[in-house]
């Protein structure tokens, strides 16, 4: 069950209406990375668990995100019913909204139609909160060029409560992985890896061909090399015999 109260999650003034950036915004409305995407992707995903604790969460969050996507469409509306006439005409008119009218639209920022293909969901519910917190990112970036972009302090401060509940729920599902020892484990569901689960392949040529990091070093992985030592580059190949060896088990 859903209750709607008539007051936003948090409070929106927009100061300088500018329907240029009400296009912008559209974005967050309408667009792959928008509230509405997330609020029918959490919403779904928690039929993916029998955990009821981390359904809640996800219902929780999506209800949450219904709320943003209400917020989204006050400063859109505000950007555009609100826009003088006179200096901001010619504004109006070379947007989306000369010809949909004013308020939001379930478009993005440049006019293609929200697509239910949007909805990240997978059916594991491991496989989801990843997919979340990827997705959390990709609004939080949209948010802070969003920010960049506002022509007025109200609209930034309802853009900056936005993209700090960003924050605040990709560290939601990075407890509700932690919880279930999914955090750092990369596998999800019942997958029995083969003997190269701890090999980095290094296909790499010339200078680079030595470079290491947490990601390609032992006793984490081990490495084969397969490209040949003359293509290494400058000698770089002539590591020690152990890094062309098959790792033994």
């Amino acid at each position: 069950m859903f209750i709607h109260r008539p007051d936003p999650i948090h409070q929106v003034h927009v100061e300088t209406p500018d329907p240029v950036f009400a296009e912008q915004l559209l974005e967050q409305f309408g667009g792959a990375t928008g509230e509405l995407s997330a609020a029918l992707t959490y919403f779904t995903q928690s039929f993916h668990t029998e955990d009821q604790g981390i359904r809640d969460m996800l219902q929780n969050i999506a209800t949450e995100e219904f709320g943003h996507l209400e917020m989204v469409a006050l400063m859109i509306e505000q950007h555009t019913r609100r826009a003088k006439q006179g200096a901001q005409e010619k504004a109006f008119n070379s947007t989306l909204f000369a010809v949909r009218g004013y308020g939001p639209h379930l478009v993005d920022s440049r006019g293609s139609t929200w697509d239910a293909r949007y909805v990240n969901e997978g059916g594991n519910v491991v496989r989801d909160l990843r997919a979340d917190i990827a997705a959390e990112a990709g609004a939080l970036a949209t948010y802070e060029t969003l920010i960049k972009l506002a022509p007025d302090n109200g609209s930034r401060e309802a853009l900056r409560h936005l993209a700090t509940r960003e924050v605040a729920h990709a560290r939601m599902f990075m407890k509700a992985l932690e919880q279930m020892n999914k955090l750092d484990d990369p596998i999800f569901g019942e997958l029995q890896p083969d003997d190269t689960v701890d090999v980095w392949f290094n296909l790499t040529m010339g200078p680079e061909a030595d470079r290491r990091g947490p990601w390609n070093s032992e006793p984490t992985f081990h490495i084969r090399d397969l490209v040949p030592e003359a293509q290494q580059g400058g000698g770089m190949g002539s590591a020690s015999q152990a890094r062309h060896s098959p790792p033994k088990r």
